[in-house]
């Protein structure tokens, strides 16, 4: 049975089922991953952006003898923004290959061509079954990036104090957990907006905030879905311009690995180990800030060699591809109900 399913209002029973299931595809698709938990599960499956909006659909189980809801086994979201459609799909292992997860592909196709977007995209994990799932579909291959984690225990915390203090002078380096104060915001902002302008052939779909409401708006966002941001800041003293900045956000659903989001140095600053400094001073932060971390996971193109080099110095390790898949909508709808 596949229905519409809001998070917002869903029992605990059903997130619980559906953590379930999600933990399950974990274990199956990547092992080294730790496990998800309960906390702020709900709120991580229902807030968004101003302007943006989440659809979900669930497929369950047929309710057992006593009227109990049955098993959670799969479930898809898309996120509308901008001009395109974000999927995510989730199918429990046990019931992979039997067309769950075409059955709620095909809710969400739907759905997106219903509110006119033209492009759907989605995120799959290189070595796993969605990769053939979703070329069999029609979904082109658009952006490949390698995730790289870091293992905290590993860390050469020597090495990455001098990596902290290796920056040129006339900057200074600061920590922001819980994100910069409000008179960074329009520096910060001009500082992401470079990432904007970088035509590497990302999707976007994890996409970015280059303005000063829209961040103030997106770092409301993640305190409201569970997670917390920290920030690090390198400032041109002289002009007082944000010259890099690092961000690393640690999810209250897997407390353990933090993920990295953008790395930034501005152009004009390049040449003065911003980049280095910055992650360096970030990790420094994170032993006292986020105690109960133990992993950091970042992602990066291949051709990003600066930043993979960086990466590399601090100790993190290259661990899987993870591709950015897109579809035209209509073309997507089309096949799927020719094959329904």
């Amino acid at each position: 049975m596949v229905r519409e399913w809001d998070p917002r209002t869903a029992s605990s029973a059903e997130i619980e089922s559906l953590l379930h299931t999600l933990n399950a595809a974990l274990a199956a698709d990547l092992p080294e991953d730790p496990p998800w938990q309960t906390s702020s599960l709900r709120e991580y499956l229902a807030e968004v952006m101003p302007g943006e909006r989440r659809i979900s659909w669930i497929a369950q189980e047929g309710p057992d003898a006593d009227g109990t809801s049955g098993r959670i086994l799969g479930h898809i979201h898309v996120l509308l923004l901008g001009d395109i459609g974000v999927i995510e799909v989730l199918v429990h292992p046990e019931v992979r290959r039997r067309g769950v997860g075409r059955q709620l592909l095909s809710k969400a196709a739907r759905r997106a061509y219903q509110e006119g977007f033209r492009s759907i995209g989605v995120e799959v994990v290189g070595d796993t079954p969605a990769v053939a799932f979703y070329e069999s579909l029609g979904f082109s291959q658009e952006f490949l990036e390698t995730r790289s984690v870091l293992r905290l225990p590993t860390v050469d915390w020597s090495a990455v104090e001098k990596m902290s203090a290796g920056i040129s002078a006339g900057y200074r380096v600061d920590f922001f957990p819980g994100g910069p104060p409000d008179d960074l915001i329009e520096a910060y902002a001009r500082a992401k907006a470079e990432r904007r302008d970088a035509d590497d052939g990302d999707l976007d779909l994890r996409p970015s905030s280059f303005d000063p409401e829209r961040l103030r708006d997106s770092l409301d966002c993640l305190h409201r879905r569970g997670m917390q941001p920290y920030i690090v800041l390198a400032v041109h003293e002289a002009t007082g311009q944000v010259a890099g900045l690092t961000e690393v956000v640690v999810p209250a659903q897997h407390p353990t690995r933090a993920d990295q989001y953008d790395t930034i140095v501005a152009r004009d600053h390049h040449g003065h180990n911003i980049d280095r400094a910055i992650k360096a001073r970030m990790l420094l932060e994170l032993r006292s800030a986020a105690p109960g971390l133990s992993e950091v996971q970042t992602w990066n193109t291949q051709a990003n060699e600066a930043m993979l080099q960086v990466n590399a110095e601090l100790g993190f390790q290259q661990d899987r591809e993870w591709c950015e898949y897109g579809a035209d909508v209509a073309t997507l709808v089309h096949h799927l109900d020719a094959h329904s």
